[in-house]
């Protein structure tokens, strides 16, 4: 007999080539929002001014500033400038960062969020956002420590439903432009929301339902774009496979494997799509003795065997086939940070992961991953 608990979140999906028309309507129907705020990346510069002529009298301001894991001195300007404007509603164009950005300010204000994905993070289905800031040590004097050698960045993550983006638009066009490497890494974060969703403490039945479908189908439509990036068939099958992994975390949460790319990324400033394609791998074969079942689905889904063994393996070929980096080192992970990171990652990771992780372990992952080897 089943038993488990699944906690729905609220929100609304529109989901189609060349829906982009939609998202003035879409924000109007929000409580009729008057001041409207707009968050675009660079690589979304033209989406949003489409975005901008289409709200009319009810745009109030752009906000093009965009950045990987949200320094605080970023959010503080943005969360400003959506005060100074009197915003009631911010649309978000772009990856996870200008989602990340959009969520920071609804939750400042008090606002409703309208997404507008252009890759395939995920961010949009989800309450979670992180900021990150430059951590001061206490007087190493008084603690007997030398004063540290560089500035030590800490990405803290935040759940909260006020971030949930009320309406997201997912425009498969849109994504037609994406670059391979971007592509391949981001498809790679949405497969690990998918991997860590079997085992982390919300998984569920119905989150396998999730899990499986959008593992399947960002799989293939990655192997298909790695050939033509311009097919929009496989285009839209990716972005399907990014919203049901989105709300895969969204109700799952994370374990080990989420917690360490925040690490990386947060403290050594690099690429999250990167980090989460070098490190899946990885982490999938470390916990597949503790997950057996859940993670041989996730090895089925992946179009091979239902063997909780294979998963790291096929990820990794995946990684390859479709030109995701594979190794610490490619993109730019210093060696002499990693026991540092392992630390940070035992830390943060507590009880969430399926199996018990100490910093010899976590130091085996990083080592593995650091050369590229292959689980």
């Amino acid at each position: 007999m089943k038993a488990f608990v699944h906690q729905s979140l609220p929100g609304r999906v529109v989901f189609g080539a060349g829906t982009l028309h939609r998202v003035a309507a879409e924000v109007a129907s929000l409580q009729d929002p008057q001041r409207v705020l707009v968050i675009a990346s660079g690589s979304a510069t033209k989406t949003g001014e489409h975005i901008v002529e289409a709200l009319g009298s009810r745009h109030a301001a752009v906000f093009g500033e965009v950045l990987q894991h949200v320094p605080e001195d970023l959010a503080a300007r943005a969360i400003a400038m959506a005060a100074d404007v009197s915003a009631d509603a911010v649309v978000t164009v772009g990856g996870g960062s200008a989602i990340g950005l959009g969520k920071v300010i609804a939750v400042d204000r008090g606002i409703p969020v309208v997404a507008v994905p252009t890759t395939y993070s995920g961010s949009e289905m989800t309450p979670v956002y992180g900021i990150t800031g430059t951590r001061v040590d206490a007087d190493p004097a008084s603690s007997g420590r030398q004063p540290p050698s560089r500035d030590l960045h800490r990405k803290r993550t935040v759940r909260d439903l006020r971030a949930l983006p009320s309406v997201v638009v997912y425009d498969p066009e849109l994504t037609v432009g994406l670059p391979r490497r971007v592509t391949a890494s981001s498809g790679f974060n949405a497969l690990a929301h998918c991997v860590e969703g079997f085992y982390a403490p919300g998984a569920s039945p119905v989150v396998d339902l999730w899990a499986e479908e959008a593992i399947a189908s960002l799989a293939e439509a990655l192997l298909e774009l790695a050939d033509d990036p311009s097919d929009l068939g496989a285009r839209s099958d990716a972005l399907y496979g990014a919203y049901l992994a989105g709300a895969t975390l969204a109700v799952a949460g994370t374990a080990l494997h989420h917690k360490l790319c925040h690490v990386l990324g947060g403290s050594f400033g690099l690429d999250h799509g990167d980090v989460h394609a070098v490190l899946l791998p990885h982490v999938a074969a470390f916990n597949a003795d503790a997950a057996p079942e859940r993670l041989a689905a996730a090895a089925a889904a992946l179009r091979g065997q239902r063997d909780a063994a294979q998963v790291g393996g096929r990820l990794h070929d995946l990684a390859l086939r479709i030109g995701a980096p594979t190794s610490l080192a490619e993109i730019g992970m210093p060696a002499e940070g990693l026991a540092e990171a392992a630390a940070l990652g035992v830390a943060a990771v507590g009880d969430s992961n399926p199996c018990p992780v100490d910093e010899v372990a976590v130091r085996r992952i990083l080592d593995a991953a650091y050369e590229g080897r292959s689980p």
